[in-house]
């Protein structure tokens, strides 16, 4: 069997405000790129396998907190969230609104607010000047939340052009420091910004029926540096974007380059290997998370989601390399099918 091995590609970075979408809802070329900072508006019209989502997750020596309000066309779905570390017991609310209703979703990441107004979870999110609030309702949880903006803090911004009607714009947001009440099931947990980092996961785009990817993130501080990862595989392949980056004290490192992901799906809990030419990492699970759900027949939802600590060395855009030491975060394989 032939080795695996990245491949180097070449990626324009976008420095300007720019439309997703032409004026007849195709996918406009010049927004074709990465950038350092939200500057797309996704300014997607119609129907046509449509997909909003804006996915949060916190993390904290005790705890992780997570949702994702999520929109396809004629249905909204929500899910929440929750993992004791210590004890690793976890709670979960979900709900699926078919037509989708009460729902908004803003068109520029960092700008206007997320709404899921009706059903069983309710989600908001607002921007403000000093950052990002987050609010949950559901019978299990509650949830106000502030996530600081960091000032000068790079994110990654890239659109995955599968073709001119289907296509991707994500944006990675790694890190921010965040606090708040969380209440699970009438326990009350207060989260402070000395220990608590929050990441978002912005999307919007046209999918195809059926997608495999993965995602690695992790964020903290190793060997005196704020250290950010941001590591994909599998849907961007053959694309010409990749969502790969390191972010160093702030800035951010893209890495144009498909990486080679390796793992066992017989054991989600034995380390993981995701490999490179400026990338050379293992990642060794403490949890997984996973779920196989389908709705109305045709959707399928497959998540293995582990969390973890990532070990070994990336290369900055100057040549040095950085070692890492167990930063906390996760590594997942997801399927959605529709």
């Amino acid at each position: 069997m032939t080795e695996e091995t990245s491949r180097r590609i070449v990626e324009r970075e976008i420095t300007k405000r720019v439309d997703l979408c032409r004026p007849d809802g195709r996918l406009n070329p010049d927004a074709v790129g990465w950038s350092r900072t939200p500057l797309h508006r996704s300014n997607i019209r119609g129907w046509g396998r449509t997909m909003r989502w804006d996915y949060w997750c916190l993390t904290s020596p005790e705890h992780i907190f997570s949702f994702s309000a999520s929109s396809l066309d004629y249905l909204a779905g929500e899910s929440v969230w929750y993992l004791d570390r210590a004890t690793k017991k976890d709670v979960f609310s979900r709900s699926l609104l078919v037509p989708s209703q009460g729902t908004g979703f803003s068109e520029r990441s960092g700008e206007g607010s997320v709404r899921i107004a009706k059903g069983p979870v309710k989600i908001a999110v607002d921007e403000a000047t000093v950052g990002t609030r987050l609010r949950v309702r559901s019978p299990e949880f509650e949830a106000d939340l502030l996530v600081h903006r960091v000032e000068g803090r790079d994110s990654l911004g890239v659109v995955v052009p599968w073709s001119s009607r289907r296509f991707q714009y994500t944006v990675k947001d790694l890190g921010r420091p965040a606090e708040g009440t969380l209440v699970v099931n009438g326990r009350r947990i207060k989260l402070t910004a000395e220990d608590t980092l929050a990441t978002l996961d912005h999307g919007r785009g046209r999918w195809p029926g059926n997608v495999l990817w993965n995602w690695g993130a992790a964020s903290g501080r190793s060997g005196g540096h704020e250290i950010g990862v941001q590591i994909g595989g599998k849907w961007t392949d053959g694309t010409g974007s990749v969502e790969n980056g390191i972010f160093l004290d702030g800035r951010l490192h893209k890495i144009s380059e498909e990486l080679v992901w390796r793992y066992d799906t017989s054991d989600w809990m034995a380390p993981w290997q995701i490999t490179g030419e400026r990338v050379d990492l293992e990642f060794v699970p403490e949890y997984v998370r996973s779920s196989d759900v389908t709705r109305l027949r045709y959707m399928r939802s497959r998540e293995d989601q582990a969390f973890g600590h990532y070990r070994g060395t990336v290369v900055a855009d100057d040549g040095t390399v950085i070692r890492i030491d167990d930063l906390y975060g996760w590594a997942e394989e997801v399927q959605r099918r529709w």
